[in-house]
């Protein structure tokens, strides 16, 4: 700002921030010398862009929290750096956003994928999004690297961030794509529904419908929304309990469900691009990495990822065959 079954792709990073305490998995983790917590990693070639990378002589500890795109994202890591020749330790699957951060301020992890609004927000203590993808990005870099000497590599385009989205052939029947369009929608069909946390937050659904021109009891009766848990909305929304339910944009269900996200066209959501993060110590020793990871995350879609989240969370695949798996696909990886 995240419960899943192996949890669910995009079912809150914002919130995981509390679980798992820091100093818990400080201690774990220097107890056991920084052994390798994610389980088995498959291997591979490198190829294409990233054939000729050599990193080497690096030794980096990867992270990931403990949720569904995290893991799919930090075995990636782990196969790209080894398959360049790096020393790379699977720390992957921490428990909570907030101790996967101090891992990383404390050295124990030197990489890990992270969402430019979680840094923003959660770990800088910042209170107001940056509408632009470009400068939320750049003033996380910035002040990351100046206060904890991190780096930020280039983000993805793709933007794990919240969204309403309705059943594809419903949406296709409203003749809508945005949200700027509900005010068109008839009142019966204006339903929502939502999770208790956005739906009572002062930055969540009551200023998100004022942004786009409607008011809960004015322009449709409070009646029309269904707070209901997180894991609940996506098939609630499908079975029509709601036309829209809140939902992650990034989340596998969406594709599972056929269900078609509305386009945020006034900019309310917080931008939530993941990016590669790295120490400053190993990006100055390592200056390859750069060069390792740019190609890659250049083919993060949104797309990409709501896909390789519904290989997890809907087919059952394990993060670690699904990472090399599409590594191979997208030919960074040969057998």
């Amino acid at each position: 700002m995240t419960t899943r079954r192996a949890l669910p792709s995009a079912e809150l990073t914002r919130r995981t921030l509390l679980l798992g305490g820091a100093g818990t998995l400080g201690l774990a983790l220097a107890g056991c010398g920084l052994g390798t917590s994610g389980g088995f990693v498959p291997s591979g070639e490198a190829a294409g862009p990233i054939a000729d990378v050599d990193l080497s002589g690096a030794s980096i500890g990867v992270g990931s929290k403990n949720f569904t795109e995290q893991l799919i994202l930090g075995k990636m890591a782990v196969i790209l750096l080894r398959a360049a020749g790096a020393d790379a330790a699977d720390l992957t699957n921490i428990p909570g956003s907030s101790s996967a951060r101090q891992a990383m301020i404390e050295d124990q992890v030197q990489m890990q994928w992270e969402y430019t609004g979680t840094a923003w927000i959660a770990y800088l203590g910042e209170t107001t999004p940056i509408p632009d993808e470009r400068k939320q990005y750049e003033a996380v870099r910035d002040r990351d690297l100046e206060e904890h000497q991190l780096v930020w590599l280039d983000p993805a385009p793709m933007n794990n961030t919240y969204g309403f989205a309705g059943p594809t052939e419903t949406i296709k029947k409203l003749g809508i794509t945005k949200l700027s369009e509900l005010a068109k929608v008839p009142e019966a069909e204006l339903t929502f529904c939502v999770e208790s946390e956005f739906n009572n937050r002062n930055d969540g659904f009551d200023p998100m419908l004022e942004k786009y021109g409607l008011k809960r009891g004015s322009d449709f009766p409070a009646k029309n929304v269904k707070v209901l848990d997180t894991g609940a909305i996506y098939q609630a929304t499908d079975e029509g309990t709601c036309t829209f339910g809140e939902v992650f944009t990034t989340d596998g269900r969406i594709k599972a469900l056929d269900l078609t996200v509305l386009e945020d066209d006034k900019a309310f959501f917080p931008k939530y691009n993941v990016a590669p993060v790295l120490t400053q110590a190993v990006v100055e020793e390592h200056p390859a990495v750069k060069e390792l990871f740019a190609p890659v995350v250049e083919k993060l879609t949104d797309d990409v990822l709501i896909d390789l989240n519904a290989r997890v969370d809907v087919d059952g695949e394990d993060p670690a065959d699904v990472a090399i798996a599409w590594l191979r696909e997208a030919g960074f990886i040969k057998a």
